[in-house]
């Protein structure tokens, strides 16, 4: 892996000479936030030695260089999940490529399907901590020390000074946003009633199929990490409303707005 990294991340330093402070994941419907940054490189994954292409509706499959509150970011405008037959190694490769390119703080961003009943489609969860129900992890392998201890600690894997300062961003936007556990599934099926029952009974206030392989991978290589799902659709209620992968796209990109300013914010406080 480490041959491969270095491969990639040579190619990308040959095309590009900006050094980003943040790398930022955007999920399902939320690559509108590209509009907001100045844009100085953009590179198709297919262009990418080692990456993965992107097989989804809702995700460009780009990578993106450029300033966002003046500071200079990486994006993904799309990003990879288990469901469609990568290993998890190969979903969080673009994690460590972005890490040895400069970055020391990872954004991410998804949509959610929200079991807590307070919940409301449209609202934002700022992701407190997870729970893995995914079958796999992608520290599963020989460990390579100059990626990471074989042993990291996940008591924070959400920076908890970060979690605070997007809190009282929404609270000053007026943004509904709530602060929960989010509780990630392999999909692509979406959850069973009883399923849902089972999340919210074991503490997960929001499933989805993404985000907890890339923060076990920014943990893994000690960047400090922050998440946010944007709730597209709710489940195990007293009346269930049948959900499509165009349900969620549409509702995410209707709420986008609201992530765009506290990541916009988030990014200009950057040291």
């Amino acid at each position: 892996m480490s041959e491969k990294i270095q491969q990639t991340v040579s190619h990308i330093l040959s095309l590009v000479k900006t050094k980003p402070v943040a790398g930022i994941i955007l999920g399902s419907g939320l690559g509108g936030l590209v509009k907001e940054i100045s844009v100085e490189h953009s590179l198709g994954y297919s262009d990418i030695p080692n990456f993965p292409v992107s097989t989804v509706a809702g995700h460009q499959g780009k990578l993106i260089f450029g300033k966002l509150s003046g500071k200079n970011v990486v994006v993904m405008q799309g990003r990879f999940h288990f469901y469609e037959g990568y290993s998890m190694q190969e979903i969080t490769f673009p994690v460590r490529v972005m890490k040895f390119l400069g970055i020391k703080n990872l954004f991410i961003s998804n949509a959610a399907g929200g079991v807590n009943p307070a919940y409301q489609i449209g609202d934002l969860m700022i992701i407190r901590d997870h729970i893995n129900l995914m079958p796999s992890n992608p520290l599963i392998g020989k460990n390579s020390e100059s990626l990471g201890l074989r042993f990291p600690d996940m008591s924070e894997p959400y920076n908890k000074n970060i979690i605070s300062r997007a809190k009282e961003i929404a609270e000053r936007k007026n943004i509904r946003a709530h602060v929960g556990v989010y509780a990630a599934v392999s999909g692509p099926t979406f959850e069973t009633q009883a399923e849902y029952r089972y999340i919210r009974t074991i503490g997960g206030d929001a499933v989805g199929m993404s985000t907890v392989p890339e923060a076990i991978v920014a943990v893994h290589m000690k960047l400090s990490c922050f998440a946010v799902s944007v709730i597209t659709d709710l489940g195990g209620m007293e009346e269930q409303v049948p959900v499509s992968h165009l349900d969620v796209l549409k509702a995410a990109e209707e709420a986008e707005g609201k992530l765009t300013h506290i990541f916009k914010e988030l990014i200009s406080s950057l040291d």
